[in-house]
């Protein structure tokens, strides 16, 4: 499952995954990632969640970063949500690869019972039209 948390940046995005990512953690039966493009809200999270710093891997593009996020499910059996933060810097997904990266995604988290709740600084209007339905509000 896919959920987008959507707006320009500078709209609080952040904040809202954040305060999300710490409320559910005190519900949570498995594990919790939070990928981010820096260490900065490392004292902002609960320290049950993991952090990955992603400016630490040498993700090239769309695909690897798919492919770096389907080793993290691979490892952890327990893994229940994973918290994408600065999408479209993380992910280095193009403007025209942005519906399939969230496709793939969305495969992925049915396949494996895994939640990506996703902060990306684009306007719902912009958004993909079989993604609009996943925009939290």
């Amino acid at each position: 499952m896919v959920q987008l948390i959507v707006g320009k940046k500078g709209e609080g995005k952040t904040k809202v995954l954040l305060d999300k990512v710490n409320a559910e953690v005190k519900q949570a039966n498995g594990t919790l990632v939070y990928l981010d493009k820096s260490r900065k809200h490392m004292f902002e999270l609960n320290n049950k969640v993991r952090l990955i710093d992603m400016s630490e891997y040498d993700i090239q593009n769309s695909s690897e970063f798919v492919g770096f996020l389907s080793g993290i499910v691979s490892q952890d059996n327990d893994l229940e949500k994973m918290y994408l933060d600065s999408f479209l810097k993380i992910s280095r997904a193009e403007e025209d690869e942005i519906g399939s990266v969230l496709d793939r995604l969305e495969a992925m988290g049915e396949k494996y019972q895994v939640s990506f709740i996703v902060s990306i600084s684009i306007d719902e209007a912009d958004l993909p039209e079989h993604m609009k339905d996943k925009v939290l509000a």
